[in-house]
C-alpha cells in the first residue's frame, strides 16, 4: 500500500498542511504526519529524506513558510517525488518568498509546487501520483474530478440573475 508523508517546517503551518491531510485519506491513502524544520532540525531532515522511501513512502508533501528551504532540501536527499506547499508564514514577504524558494529549485532537483496556501492541490496531486499505477486510487482520482464538474453543472443550474 502506498503512503504519503506530510512534512512541515513548523507547527504554525498545520492549517495549510491539514488540508493535505483531508485530501490524502479521503482517497484512502495512509498518511504519516511531521514537523520537520530545515533549520532547527537539520539531522531529522537528513534522516527523514534519505530514509522515507525504505519505510514505504511514496510521495512526500512538504510545506514551509518564509525561506522555505524543506521542500528542496528534502528533495535533495530523497529519490521520492517531493510536492512543495508555500505557505504564507507570519515572517513572510506576501508568501513570494515561499513560492519562489520552492519554485525556483536548480535543474537535477525537482520540486513539483503548489499555489500558496495550496494545501488542497498538494493532496490531490500525491493522490494523482499514487493513482497512476494504483488502479484503485485512480478510479477514485476520477470519481473525484467528477464530483467536481457536478458540482459546477448544478451551481449553473441554480444560477439566478
Amino acid at each position: 500500500m502506498s503512503k504519503v508523508a506530510i512534512v512541515m517546517g513548523s507547527i504554525s503551518d498545520m492549517p495549510i498542511m491539514q488540508q493535505a491531510i483531508d485530501i490524502v485519506k479521503g482517497f484512502d491513502i495512509e498518511v504519516e504526519v511531521d514537523i520537520v524544520s530545515a533549520h532547527r532540525t537539520p539531522e531529522k531532515l537528513v534522516e527523514f529524506s534519505k530514509n522515507a522511501h525504505l519505510r514505504g513512502i511514496s510521495v512526500i508533501i512538504a510545506g514551509a513558510g518564509g525561506a522555505a528551504h524543506l521542500p528542496g532540501m528534502v528533495a535533495s536527499m530523497s529519490p521520492l517525488p517531493v510536492i512543495g506547499v508555500p505557505v504564507k508564514s507570519s515572517n513572510s514577504i506576501d508568501g513570494w518568498d515561499s513560492v519562489l524558494s520552492i519554485l525556483q529549485m536548480p535543474g537535477g532537483v525537482p520540486v513539483a509546487t503548489v499555489a500558496l496556501n495550496g494545501g488542497k492541490n498538494a493532496g490531490i496531486l500525491a493522490a494523482q501520483i499514487i493513482g497512476s499505477h494504483n488502479n484503485e486510487i485512480l478510479n477514485k482520482i476520477v470519481a473525484y474530478k467528477e464530483s467536481l464538474k457536478e458540482a459546477v453543472l448544478k451551481a449553473a443550474k441554480n444560477l439566478e440573475y
